[in-house]
């Protein structure tokens, strides 16, 4: 079933994973996708390398295993970077492996790699994989607005064409206050976007790593979640366990707001996600 008819049934419940850096890693993801796999996830996005080279080949691959497990593949699809013809390239070797899920991105800026300039933006992309095929397309979306924007409103204005190019759904960016969530899906709605909005939940497992993602993604730190991280930053098993807590309890409240599902960006990390999918898989289907 695809997955934006899935939506018409259920709270949906997804993983993320990403290919290593380092090729000899690679049995360690596929040993990881198994621990997933046994999670059953209604599907399991794959990122992709946004430069045009690196893991792009081994994120078809993991695609195609997450396949042969039963669990729907979802291929993240940056654009930024790409050819029209090298966006067909992947899109026809995804199509040969039967992968028909497409996250549909910009891609984020490289400076030290020139745009290829075929697309400058995913709605771009979205309007031209609708001419390649029946996929289902994901796009993604920014609670607290994309870091290049002014402001959520214009934010949500340049969502509504992504919306209209053909995505079938959204995911969003992580955020640690549902506040921002329910702030802007209400702004959604209002501007006409009616897809499903899963939430985007990245449960901390340190300090370093969500220092990163906040830089990266302008997403805010509620003053609890600080406490949480400034009492258990040098206790890291603490920390873990803290921060699995915290994500439950976002996705708690999210299942009592009605949440259309929840992607949890498990960082390879299957202890954790195994954690908070036993935790809520009486709220949501699991």
């Amino acid at each position: 079933m695809r997955v934006k008819d899935l939506f018409k049934q259920k709270k949906v419940f997804s993983f993320e994973v990403f290919p290593p850096k380092n090729t000899s890693s690679v049995d360690v993801i596929y040993n990881t996708l198994d621990q997933l796999g046994d999670l059953r996830p209604d599907f399991i996005s794959v990122t992709y390398s946004a430069g045009g080279s690196g893991n792009s080949g081994l994120a078809l691959d993991i695609a195609s295993k997450v396949k042969s497990m039963g669990v729907v593949p979802v291929l993240h699809l940056p654009c930024i970077n790409y050819t029209k013809s090298q966006i067909d390239e992947t899109i026809a070797n995804a199509r040969a492996r039967g992968i028909d899920h497409i996250l549909a991105l910009r891609g984020d800026i490289n400076p030290d790699i020139p745009p290829a300039e075929d697309f400058t933006h995913a709605s771009e992309l979205i309007e031209y994989l609708r001419t390649k095929g029946d996929f289902d397309i994901a796009a993604a979306c920014y609670p607290e607005g994309h870091p290049d924007s002014d402001s959520l409103d214009e934010d949500i204005d340049n969502l509504k064409i992504k919306v209209d190019a053909g995505a079938d759904h959204l995911i969003t960016q992580l955020f640690f206050d549902n506040e921002f969530f329910y702030e802007f899906r209400e702004k959604a709605r209002a501007k006409g976007i009616n897809v499903p909005i899963e939430a985007g939940i990245m449960p901390v497992v340190n300090k370093k790593q969500i220092e990163r993602m906040v830089t990266t993604c302008g997403a805010s730190l509620p003053h609890k979640f600080v406490k949480i991280m400034q009492k258990y930053e040098n206790n890291p098993e603490a920390l873990r366990d803290a921060g699995i807590a915290y994500a439950i309890n976002q996705i708690v409240d999210l299942a009592a707001g009605d949440v259309d599902g929840v992607h949890l960006y498990t960082m390879n990390n299957a202890y954790v996600a195994r954690k908070i999918s036993e935790a809520v898989s009486g709220i949501i289907e699991v």
